[in-house]
C-alpha cells in the first residue's frame, strides 16, 4: 500500500532495493514497488508479517503448515517457488516455505516488487519478491522500546528494542520478542520467540563493516484445515482441530551474516556480503481428513513425522558506478552470489493413520506408524549467478534500465537408505529486462518494462528423481503504467501487465502415467493504488487490483485419464483483490482508524469444481498518546468475526478457517 511522497515514509522517492541494485527510487524504477513503512505496521497493528505483506496491492495470502505458514499469491501465480522472499536482500535457496521472518517488531519496512523479479534475485520470483528489511544500527544516542500487550484467547505479547551509537565508531542495534496464544480452534495453542542483532563499526567515513545475527523459534498452530462434508464447508466445525493429541510442528531459523560497505567515492560502491542460514523444522501430524458418508465419521490418513536440516552458505558482491556514457549520465551495477547448500530430508515414509473420530466431538487420539522415521535423502546444491545493471539517462526526463542475470545450479540427491545417488542435474537460467521511465513532469512519470524470467518446476532442494530431467520453467512480462505524487504529499499508482509462463509439467495424453514440460498459464490484468489527505487529519490509503489467471494448456491425470484444464484457473488466484486503510486524529493525542481487506473467491482445485468464497474484514484501531514517550492502542482485527478461508491443502476438500476476532490492548513505551 502507498502513503505520502515522502522518503522517509515510502512514497515515490523512496529507495527499494528489491527493485533494483542502483539504489533507484520507485519513481525511477519501471515496474510495480511498493514500500510498507513502520508507520504503517505501527499504525495498522500488524504483528504477523503475512498480514502486512497482504495488505500491499495485488498480494493474497495462502498460508499452510507445508508451505511454513509463509506463501502468497501475486499476480496470479502462487507459493514461494513462484513469489520469492527475502530477509535483509537474502535469499535462502531451494526450500518448500520459509519460515523466517514472521514477527514484524524488528522490522524497518516491508518491499513488495510485483511481477518477474528474476533479473535482481534469480529464479523463483514470477509472480514477485518480496524483501523483509530489519531495523538497523543508528548513530545518536541510545533509545529503548518496550511493548507489552494482552488480549482475548489469552493472547500475550512483550518486546523490547534498543538501537544507537556505542562511540564515534561503533553502533548498534537489538530487538527481541515473544508471543503466545489459544489460538481460533481447539488445541490451537501456538507460540514464537525471535532475537535480531546488528553491531557496525565505522572504520572510516568511507567503510563500514556490519555484523548481523537473527533467530526465530515457533510452535505455531498444530491446524490442517477443516474437511468439506459431501462437497461443503459446514460452519459448526470451524473450530474442531482433528490433529492427534501429540502433534508437533516446530520452526527454528537462524540467519547470520557480515556485509562489507565501501564508499571510496561519490561515484563509487561496493558491497560485499557472507552470510549462513540454517533451518531446523519438525512435523508429527495426522494431516489428511475425509468425511466418510457412509460411517458419518471423519477418516484420518497420513499419519507424516518429518524433520528438515537446511544450511546454506554464500557470499554476495556487487559495485555500482555512476559516471557518463556517450555524454551521458550513466549508472552500472555488476556482482556475482555463489553459495552451497546442504538439505537432508529425515521422514516416515507418510505412512500411518489414526482412528476415525466424530465430526462435532472427536477424540484426538495419538500419533502411530509402522514405519521408521529415519534419514530418507540428502540433497547438496552448489550455485553461482552474474548479474549487471545499467540505467542511461537519454534525455533529462527519459532513462533507460537494462538488466542481466545468469544462474547456474549443480544439484545433487543422494538416497540415504538404497545408499546411492538419485541424480546429479545442473540447472542454467539466463533472465533480462529491459524497461523506460519518461518523467513527463518532476511529479508524473510514466514507465514500461519487458522482463524474462525463470521458475523452477518443484522446490530446488525438494526435487524428485523424475522430476529432476526437467528444465525449469520460463516466463515473461510485458508491463505498463503510470506514478504520480501529489503536491499535498500523496500519490496514486496504475499499472496493466500480461505475464505468460510456460514449460509446466502437464500430463501426456498418450500416457497419463508420464508428464510433459510444455504446459503453460497466463496472468492479465490491473492494479491501481492511491494515498491522500481528505481533509485536515483524515488520510487514506487504498489498492484494487483485478486479474484474469487461467490455464492455457495443462493436464492433469484423473483416474488414470489425461483430463485437460484448459481456460480454468490456477488454485489460489483470486479474481478481485482490495485494501483501503482510513486513519482520523480526532484529537491532539487520539487517532482512530478502520481497514478493509477484500479477497475475491478463489478455486481449491484444478478442475475448478471447488470454490472458497470471497471474504471482506474488517479491522480498527483507536491510539492514545498518553505521553510523549508512552502510546496505548487498543485493536481489533476481523471486529465483525467473518468466518473465512484462505486456503485450502494439498487435499483439495481440505480448507483452513482464518483468525476470527482478535482484540488486544497494546502499551507502547520509548525511554
Amino acid at each position: 500500500m502507498l502513503v505520502t511522497a515522502r522518503a522517509d515514509n515510502g512514497g515515490l522517492d523512496a529507495q527499494a532495493s528489491a527493485g533494483s541494485n542502483l539504489g533507484l527510487s520507485r519513481f525511477d524504477t519501471p515496474a510495480s514497488i511498493d514500500i510498507i513503512t513502520r508507520r504503517q505496521l505501527e499504525e495498522r497493528g500488524d504483528v504477523n508479517l503475512l498480514d502486512a505483506i497482504t495488505r500491499a496491492p495485488g498480494v493474497s495470502a495462502m498460508p499452510h503448515p507445508g508451505n511454513g505458514n509463509s506463501s502468497v499469491a501475486a499476480r496470479g501465480f502462487t507459493d514461494t517457488t513462484s513469489v520469492m522472499r527475502l530477509y535483509d536482500g537474502m535469499r535462502q535457496y531451494g526450500g518448500a516455505g520459509l519460515t523466517f521472518p514472521f514477527d514484524t517488531w524488528s522490522v524497518e519496512r516491508i518491499e513488495v516488487l510485483r511481477g518477474p523479479a528474476s533479473v535482481i534475485h534469480g529464479d523463483g520470483a514470477i509472480g514477485g519478491a518480496i524483501n523483509v528489511v530489519p531495523k538497523q544500527p543508528t548513530r545518536g544516542a541510545p533509545e529503548h522500546e518496550l511493548q507489552l500487550g494482552i488480549g482475548n484467547e489469552h493472547s500475550r505479547r512483550a518486546a523490547f528494542g534498543s538501537g544507537g551509537a556505542i562511540d564515534e565508531r561503533w553502533s548498534y542495534r537489538i530487538d527481541a520478542s515473544m508471543e503466545r496464544a489459544d489460538g481460533w480452534v481447539d488445541m490451537g495453542e501456538h507460540s514464537n520467540r525471535a532475537i535480531s542483532a546488528a553491531l557496525r563499526f565505522d572504520v572510516s567515513p568511507e567503510l563500514n563493516i556490519r555484523v548481523s545475527t537473527a533467530r526465530g523459534r515457533q510452535e505455531p498452530m498444530r491446524y490442517f484445515g477443516t474437511p468439506l462434508v459431501d462437497g461443503q464447508p459446514v460452519p459448526a466445525l470451524a473450530k474442531k482441530n482433528y490433529n492427534v493429541a501429540d502433534s508437533v510442528m516446530q520452526f527454528d531459523d537462524r540467519w547470520t551474516d557480515v556485509l562489507v560497505h565501501w564508499q571510496p567515492n561519490d561515484a563509487t560502491t561496493v558491497r560485499s556480503r557472507f552470510y549462513r542460514i540454517g533451518s531446523d523444522r519438525h512435523w508429527r501430524d495426522v494431516e489428511g481428513y475425509y468425511y466418510n458418508a457412509a460411517t458419518g465419521l471423519l477418516d484420518r490418513a497420513d499419519a507424516t513425522e518429518i524433520y528438515h536440516d537446511q544450511s546454506q552458505t554464500g557470499n554476495t558482491t556487487s559495485m555500482a558506478i555512476k559516471g557518463r556514457l556517450l555524454g551521458m549520465d550513466n549508472q552500472v551495477s555488476a556482482g556475482f552470489d555463489i553459495n552451497a547448500s546442504t538439505f537432508t530430508h529425515t521422514n516416515n515414509t507418510y505412512v500411518g493413520s489414526a482412528p476415525s473420530v466424530d465430526l462435532v466431538d472427536p477424540v484426538p487420539g495419538y500419533f502411530s506408524s509402522p514405519m521408521p522415521t529415519i534419514p530418507r535423502y540428502r540433497t547438496k546444491a552448489k550455485q553461482y549467478a552474474l548479474f549487471a545493471e545499467d540505467k542511461l539517462q537519454l534525455t533529462q526526463k527519459w532513462s533507460v534500465l537494462a538488466g542481466l542475470r545468469y544462474d547456474h545450479a549443480a544439484l545433487r540427491r543422494d538416497d540415504l537408505v538404497a545408499q546411492w545417488q538419485a541424480y546429479d542435474r545442473t540447472f542454467t537460467n539466463f533472465g533480462w529486462r529491459l524497461g523506460t521511465v519518461y518523467q513527463a513532469t518532476p511529479a508524473l512519470a510514466f514507465y514500461g518494462q519487458y522482463a524474462k524470467a525463470a521458475d523452477p518446476i518443484g522446490a530446488l532442494l525438494f526435487l524428485s528423481t523424475s522430476n529432476s530431467r526437467f528444465d525449469n520453467a520460463s516466463g515473461r512480462q510485458l508491463e505498463v503504467g503510470v506514478k504520480h505524487a501529489f503536491a499535498s504529499g500523496g500519490e496514486w499508482t496504475l499499472a496493466l501487465y500480461d505475464i505468460t509462463k510456460n514449460n509446466l509439467l502437464t500430463r501426456d495424453p498418450a500416457n497419463p502415467a508420464q508428464s510433459l514440460q510444455v504446459g503453460e498459464r497466463s496472468s492479465r490484468g490491473i492494479e491501481a493504488t492511491v494515498a491522500a489527505a481528505l481533509a485536515p487529519g483524515w488520510r487514506i490509503e487504498a489498492n484494487a487490483s483485478l486479474l484474469r489467471a487461467r490455464f492455457e494448456d495443462f493436464s492433469e491425470s484423473v483416474g488414470g485419464k489425461a483430463v485437460s484444464r484448459a481456460g480454468n484457473t490456477p488454485p489460489d488466484v483470486p479474481r478481485r483483490l482490495a485494501n483501503v486503510w482510513l486513519a482520523w486524529d480526532l484529537l491532539p493525542a487520539w487517532t482512530a482508524s478502520a481497514g478493509l481487506r477484500h479477497v475475491g473467491k478463489r478455486h481449491a482445485d484444478n478442475a475448478n469444481t471447488l470454490t472458497m468464497p470471497a471474504y471482506t474484514v474488517t479491522d480498527l484501531s483507536l491510539r492514545w498518546k498518553a505521553t510523549s514517550r508512552t502510546r496505548v492502542t487498543l485493536r481489533a482485527a476481523n471486529v465483525f468475526d467473518k468466518r473465512y478461508f484462505t486456503t485450502a491443502y494439498y487435499m483439495p476438500q481440505q480448507w483452513f478457517y482464518g483468525p476470527d476476532r482478535k482484540v488486544d490492548l497494546i502499551v507502547d513505551h520509548r525511554f
